[in-house]
């Protein structure tokens, strides 16, 4: 099992694939087996980075309050461990949120970002009761697992995926998925975006109608980002909406590094004896192969 010690615990990740490196932030509760499908999609070009937030699925506990600057600085320290100076980082949902906070704290080490069904803050009044019912539910085991059999049933797309999701999730600790609940109440980084100049993909589902307003949001407050809406589809992306969210992303960092590479290009012409740095190298997560049925 590939664990990082790092920041004073013990982060479980995976590496799936080779290539550009995208890292994935998984929500309170929920663990790196969300990003299942993406694992498989994604990593025939790609450098598929997976990880369970402290406290979360294998990785350990958090003795300090778990909060989004920690797992920002979680994040960072893991792709230093790896050996990665840059990734594109994909947040789902709360997730999102990190994925803000990380490129915003540490804007030199992200190419881009991937903001899935995400919010700057939660500022309205039925997503802010669904945080508070949810942490409320986090305060006691019998609770917890009503709260951990609807929130990964809600995110299955087939009993099977439903089973994985729930067996990751209860070696979660109780209390720092309460906390990483009760941090989104008081966090907000929408006076920041504009800051923001990295390369931004919006991922929203149609019949997200309470996400609606984050979606706007973010469009108003970023000083560039793409929009892609999913007709049909709601809040729960990386599972419900796999092979269609996937395909975006693929041609969405295609065209991104593309991009990057003429402006690196054009830089290096006009500065005579400069050289543009390899990417370092780093290992896929061994038994990648026999772990690619969900």
């Amino acid at each position: 099992m590939p664990i990082a010690a790092i920041n004073g615990t013990q982060i479980y990740y995976q590496i799936h694939g080779t290539g550009t490196p995208i890292v994935f932030i998984h929500p309170p509760l929920l663990t790196s087996a969300n990003f299942r499908y993406q694992q498989v999609q994604l990593s025939g070009e790609f450098a598929v980075i997976t990880f369970d937030i402290r406290g979360h699925g294998r990785s350990r506990a958090s003795e300090p309050l778990l909060t989004y600057e920690l797992i920002a600085h979680d994040l960072v320290r893991l792709l230093d461990y790896l050996g990665i100076r840059q990734a594109y980082v994909c947040g789902y949902s709360t997730g999102g949120s990190v994925a803000m906070e990380a490129m915003l704290t540490y804007p030199d080490r992200f190419l881009g970002g991937i903001l899935v069904s995400a919010m700057s803050e939660a500022s309205d009044i039925t997503l802010r009761s669904r945080i508070r019912l949810a942490a409320g539910l986090s305060r006691t085991k019998p609770m917890f697992r009503l709260l951990m059999w609807a929130i990964t049933r809600g995110n299955a797309d087939s009993p099977l995926t439903g089973r994985n999701l729930l067996q990751d999730a209860v070696r979660g600790s109780m209390a720092n998925i309460r906390q990483y609940y009760k941090y989104s109440l008081n966090y907000s980084c929408t006076d920041r975006l504009p800051a923001l100049r990295a390369p931004i993909l919006l991922l929203y589902g149609k019949k997200d109608r309470s996400f609606r307003k984050y979606r706007r949001k973010l469009t108003r407050a970023l000083w560039s980002c793409d929009v892609v809406v999913f007709d049909d589809e709601k809040h729960q992306l990386p599972t419900k909406s796999a092979l269609a969210m996937n395909e975006t992303i693929r041609r969405w960092v295609r065209g991104s590094e593309r991009r990057r590479s003429a402006s690196q290009e054009t830089d290096a012409r006009e500065r005579p004896g400069v050289t543009m740095p390899e990417m370092p190298r780093y290992a896929e997560t061994p038994g990648a192969e026999e772990q690619a049925e969900y």
